[in-house]
């Protein structure tokens, strides 16, 4: 039985093997200068021996001031390259589709790590070793009280991050990666470019819609320029602002039409953080966020735009992910926490989902340990912990008995 889940979808001449992708996810463990190590190698591979057709890197940044912390992970310089190839590589070996996201943190930048409390770096940090770097963004408001006030951007300096974008990309595809996502939401750059809630701008990148779409625009040529044309590119998206005088799912089904005029395949549909130290702050105001909470938001600009979508946000079973493609309610299902939970989530999906008491969807070094483990489970007859030819005739009983 083949479900849709597990089906494969095509996006340009890249074939991803089913519809199941490990979310970005800033993981805080690169070395100060943006290098992955063989940390991100081992974190990002385990989830490409676990059936996630597509695997997607942190976001990287464009450039270093573009980082949240001293330990994000960069995608500015040449030497970057190495290491995010040896990670692509590997993803490919395994049968996933090796992706990355880039993205600049704008007016969220330059701040402690989570679990050190998310605050702007200070003069203590700075004795510790981590100094405070000036912060850019789309206007000179904090992202959050206490935060610091960012350098407003020229005109001429958005230009100049166009095209930093642009090279990130041409940086991507040198890496091996197949697939290219924009981190365009959360309170980040782009996004405080496209919220009226943030964008207090009176030039040319300020005050309509169409003026503050401009810089995603603009971002997606200069992507297009540099990134395969028949490799896709995603634009992660927060759909709505969760805040009043925010943007609403209209303003982003028409910015996910523009995208797609400019080359853009796919919209990541996400929510919130305009406002506060990370996206969840919004949801806090709100009524707490229950399981595929963000799934209308993809099935609008799935509909709305006529274009690919993908559904994030406690997607947490693989029958729910079923039936939200099913649905016709995305065309991808990214899973964030989760798959740091269950990094073999997309086994354990393909085996409940095809309704198998077997192990033969996962790969043959595993599974054939994992059948021994069934039927110990089963039976506590030795004789039916067979291993090598005798196993292979060995009827292997249903643990629905015990």
């Amino acid at each position: 039985m083949t479900n849709k889940l597990l089906s494969p979808l095509k996006l340009r001449d890249v074939e991803l093997p089913n519809r199941i992708v490990v979310s970005p996810m800033q993981m805080y463990m690169a070395k100060d200068n943006g290098e992955c190590t063989d940390w991100h190698l081992v974190h990002l591979g385990k989830f490409a021996t676990g059936n996630f057709g597509t695997v997607f890197t942190e976001v990287l940044c464009v450039e270093s001031r573009g980082r949240s912390t001293y330990s994000d992970a960069g995608i500015w310089s040449d030497s970057h390259i190495p290491m995010l190839k040896k990670i692509a590589s590997f993803i490919h070996s395994q049968g996933s589709i090796p992706a990355a996201q880039i993205g600049h943190c704008g007016p969220k930048s330059c701040r402690q790590r989570p679990y050190d409390g998310l605050q702007p770096l200070s003069s203590k940090d700075a004795e510790n070793g981590e100094p405070p770097w000036e912060i850019v963004s789309c206007s000179a408001e904090p992202a959050a009280p206490g935060y610091a006030t960012p350098h407003s951007l020229t005109e001429s300096e958005v230009k100049e991050l166009v095209l930093a974008f642009g090279e990130a990309a041409r940086r991507c595809n040198e890496a091996g990666f197949q697939v290219l996502d924009v981190h365009a939401a959360h309170g980040y750059l782009i996004h405080s470019f496209l919220s009226p809630i943030s964008n207090s701008r009176t030039d040319i990148y300020g005050g309509n819609r169409k003026n503050r779409m401009r810089f995603a625009l603009e971002i997606a040529e200069a992507l297009r320029e540099n990134w395969p044309a028949n490799k896709p590119i995603l634009f992660r998206l927060s759909c709505i602002d969760r805040f009043e005088g925010g943007l609403e799912i209209e303003d982003t089904i028409k910015l996910a039409k523009e995208l797609k005029n400019k080359g853009i395949d796919a919209i990541d549909c996400s929510s919130g953080g305009i406002k506060g130290p990370n996206s969840l702050f919004s949801l806090a105001t709100k009524s707490p966020p229950t399981p595929g909470f963000q799934v209308p938001l993809s099935e609008a600009v799935r509909h709305g735009a006529e274009m690919a979508t993908m559904a994030v946000g406690m997607i947490m079973d693989p029958p729910h992910a079923e039936q939200i493609i099913c649905n016709g309610q995305a065309d991808l299902i990214a899973l964030g926490r989760e798959a740091l939970f269950n990094p073999h989530w997309g086994l354990h999906a393909a085996r409940l989902l095809n309704e198998g008491q077997t192990f033969d969807d996962w790969p043959p070094n595993m599974g054939w340990w994992l059948e021994v483990r069934q039927r110990m489970l089963s039976s506590t007859d030795p004789k039916d912990w067979r291993i090598g030819p005798a196993a292979a005739n060995a009827p292997l009983r249903s643990s629905k008995n015990h």
